[in-house]
């Protein structure tokens, strides 16, 4: 018997040596492109080129795989201490190749990505302007982690928040239609975007149609026109608006029916990613100090 197992053993040995490590080790992605990344291992040594995917990385539990960061990721604090490398427009390639990471995880619209990949970095292109956006990203990253079930566990959460913000906006509100402006442009958030999807959960309407696109540079005049029940945006844009030509006559400037967020908020606010339900908490929580809506 003893003889048995040791033959057992040295079987199970042998098919270990020639088959290589469990091929669970191994992980495949399709990024947003339609790009399939195959990596031996997930990846340990992560470069993030956008905010929300920072935030993402870390949420599902990462954090200290990021070797770099853009210029514009500051949350969680932790990633402060990270080298900064760039933005959008202007990424530092020599740093980003000598940090030597794995793969770097950035946004479609990132310019970057040709010049890294010719350097033969793996990069990994993320799309974020809807809600099925965000959920899609993050089970790719928490694939791309080697934790497939984390993106499962914070979508859930994003979804807990969103249910428990709507239900903290008052009746009154509801179908009221908001104008929610992301620049000064102006550029709004339209239906088709996640900050109008967010909108929509709460049971309030928007006064940029899906049709638009996600996030329209709109004529100062559409949304005099438009005559939007509330008005959302930094709250510096907010305290300047009725300064615009023809925007001291909206009603929603007016009466104070507007909610002009401190830039820290605003920031959720406009991060397609893992606080997107905090971001519906704090709108819900401005919409209960509005004035009551005016009888129509």
């Amino acid at each position: 018997m003893q003889a048995l197992n040791l033959a057992r053993y040295a079987l199970a040995v042998l098919l270990l040596t020639l088959l290589g490590p469990p091929s669970q080790a191994q992980v495949s992605v399709r990024d947003d492109r339609g790009v399939v990344h195959r990596f031996a291992a997930p990846p340990q040594r992560i470069v993030s080129l956008l905010p929300s995917i920072t935030e993402s990385v870390c949420a599902l539990g990462a954090c200290a795989r990021l070797v770099g960061v853009d210029r514009y990721s500051n949350a969680p604090a932790q990633v402060d201490a990270l080298p900064k490398l760039g933005g959008l427009d202007d990424a530092q390639v020599e740093r980003i190749v000598a940090l030597k990471p794995d793969v770097v995880l950035a946004g479609t619209a990132a310019r970057v990505s040709d010049r890294l990949e010719s350097l033969g970095l793996t990069v990994v292109l993320l799309e974020s302007k809807t809600h099925a956006d965000v959920q899609r990203s993050l089970g790719l990253i928490a694939t791309l982690l080697g934790t497939p079930s984390e993106g499962d566990r914070v979508w859930e959460g994003i979804q807990r928040d969103l249910a428990m913000a709507a239900s903290r906006v008052p009746p009154a509100l509801r179908g009221q239609r908001v104008y929610f402006e992301v620049a000064s442009a102006p550029y709004a958030a339209g239906m088709a975007s996640f900050i109008g999807q967010t909108l929509v959960r709460l049971g309030l309407g928007n006064v940029v149609p899906a049709e638009l696109g996600p996030f329209p540079k709109l004529n100062p005049e559409f949304v005099v026109r438009s005559r939007p029940d509330i008005v959302m945006a930094v709250q510096r844009e907010v305290q300047t608006m009725p300064g615009r030509p023809g925007w001291q006559g909206l009603a929603a400037l007016q009466q104070g029916r507007s909610c002009g967020f401190e830039p820290a908020r605003y920031e959720v606010l406009i991060r397609p990613g893992p606080r997107m339900g905090e971001a519906a908490l704090l709108i819900a929580d401005c919409l209960a100090k509005l004035p009551p809506a005016p009888a129509r």
